[in-house]
């Protein structure tokens, strides 16, 4: 029975190691390892080529989640009006207030950024009409568009704002770490 046990802890342990390690991810012709607390998980949609779970650390609030959405769109315009058309803000100010668009420097390649936190009107699938609505109080999304001349990828760190905000400069030092 002992001996049983040690062959199985032993042939499980690489697998628990590699999970240690995070997740080889390629995107835009970029590429790096996510970092070793992100939980991948089965991409929810076809749309998604990555999902990642990010530990919110307290019961009372849910995870974060990093999903990546490859050959998207690169009108930024469009996809940031589009996205931020999702959130309420929640202290009255108007959408555009409320919402901070910026930019990242990941080498030559153009990245664009929106930041957006309060009501979210989150949808599973946001093109099925047939898909309810789900009003989630105190979230937050950060959408990030990495534009190559190849492809344009659309990635979103999106939850709670508290465990979004305890994972944001992870998330940043991540995506200036692709090479």
């Amino acid at each position: 029975m002992f001996a049983r046990c040690f062959v199985c802890l032993v042939l499980a342990t690489p697998f628990a190691f590699a999970d240690d390690a995070g997740t080889a991810v390629k995107l835009s012709g970029l590429s790096g390892t996510t970092p070793a607390t992100w939980k991948s998980e089965k991409p929810a949609n076809r749309l998604r080529s990555f999902q990642f779970k990010l530990p919110s650390g307290d019961k009372a609030l849910a995870d974060a989640e990093v999903a990546i959405f490859p050959e998207s769109s690169p009108d930024t315009t469009k996809n940031f009006e589009r996205w931020k058309a999702t959130f309420v803000p929640a202290d009255g100010s108007t959408i555009d207030e409320a919402a901070k668009v910026g930019t990242l420097d990941i080498g030559k390649v153009k990245v664009a950024t929106l930041d957006v936190t309060g009501t979210w009107k989150y949808k599973a699938r946001p093109q099925d009409p047939k898909s309810k609505e789900e009003l989630l109080a105190d979230h937050r999304a950060i959408w990030v568009v990495i534009e190559t001349p190849d492809e344009t990828t659309h990635l979103r760190l999106s939850g709670p704002a508290a465990v979004v905000e305890k994972h944001k400069k992870e998330f940043e030092t991540w995506l200036k770490g692709l090479k």
